[in-house]
């Protein structure tokens, strides 16, 4: 893996990030690549849209903001949470229902609101609870048994692993599970960029309705203060996901597509290589322009600056 970014404190370079950097034309096929675009990885949460298309062609009978918050990584913000409940209602089931780990909400303002309302570790406040409640309401809607709805072989997880191998172009380079307990398929960094052009082309009903839904409401797919609504909203039409271990995924909608994967999992180095990328390929936005600042006794003594 390459070099994608370098940490700069006081004009000394601290730290190196390697990993990986790729885009793909319209058609699927690499143009552009900083390191080895066959490198398998695990996408994380950038599987969430490939996974929410398996649902819809399961049946999953959501659209809009719901729909968005079953492709999320939510930060725990109210509307996240009673978005979940309403996906649950829809089902007919409740929170018990959810085999997320209990925890606290992925956005640290979250966290402390819960914290001072006395509030604790929740399933439901999980960042992957959207996804469980779309899985389960898929399982309502056929019939399907609720109570393994993670097993690897339990029809609701063979539908989304059809559609992953549908959209990357060949079965998963490896299988594990993901933070939240649902099978995690690995992809190469450059499967994962071609999935994503291929849903953003909604070439299909399912994939059209999850871009209209992801589009139209990106603080569902993310949260109110994350870097991926800003990066949706700066480029319209676009759709971008994050998954942990610092991977991310984003496609315009004629299909050119990137993902990019910081090999350490630091996620400080992701935003700034996928804006260097973008730069790169022409494309011009002061949120490209942006750097992390690096702080000392709280002020900036540095900052993160990508290295291509």
């Amino acid at each position: 893996m390459d070099v994608l970014a370098e940490v700069e404190r006081s004009g000394f370079v601290e730290s190196r990030h390697r990993g990986v950097a790729v885009r793909v034309d319209p058609s699927g096929q690499v143009d552009w690549a900083v390191g080895d675009p066959g490198a398998v990885i695990f996408p994380r949460s950038s599987n969430k849209p490939l996974q929410a298309i398996g649902l819809l062609r399961a049946g999953l009978p959501l659209d809009g903001r719901l729909l968005a918050v079953a492709t999320s990584s939510h930060s725990g913000e109210p509307v996240h949470v009673e978005a979940v409940r309403e996906v649950l209602g829809l089902a007919g089931l409740d929170e018990s229902a959810l085999l997320t780990p209990p925890s606290y909400p992925l956005d640290p303002h979250e966290h402390a609101r819960v914290l001072r309302e006395g509030g604790g570790r929740a399933p439901i406040l999980m960042d992957c609870s959207g996804k469980h409640a779309a899985m389960l309401l898929t399982c309502r809607e056929h019939g399907w048994p609720v109570d393994d709805y993670l097993a690897p072989e339990h029809p609701v997880q063979q539908a989304v692993t059809a559609a992953f191998v549908d959209l990357t172009g060949s079965a998963p380079e490896v299988v594990g599970t993901d933070g939240c307990g649902a099978p995690l398929l690995g992809t190469t960094v450059a499967g994962l960029a071609a999935a994503f052009g291929r849903i953003v082309r909604r070439s299909t009903p399912e994939s059209a309705r999850l871009v209209d839904a992801m589009v139209a409401h990106p603080q569902m797919v993310s949260g109110s203060r994350r870097t991926e609504r800003r990066f949706m909203e700066a480029f319209g039409g676009a759709i971008v996901k994050s998954g942990a271990e610092s991977v991310l995924a984003m496609a315009l909608p004629d299909g050119t597509a990137w993902a990019v994967k910081i090999e350490d999992g630091g996620e400080r180095a992701l935003y700034v290589a996928l804006a260097r990328a973008l730069q790169v390929a022409g494309l011009d936005h002061p949120l490209l322009d942006e750097r992390p600042e690096v702080l000392g006794g709280g002020r900036p003594v540095g900052a993160v600056r990508p290295t291509f």
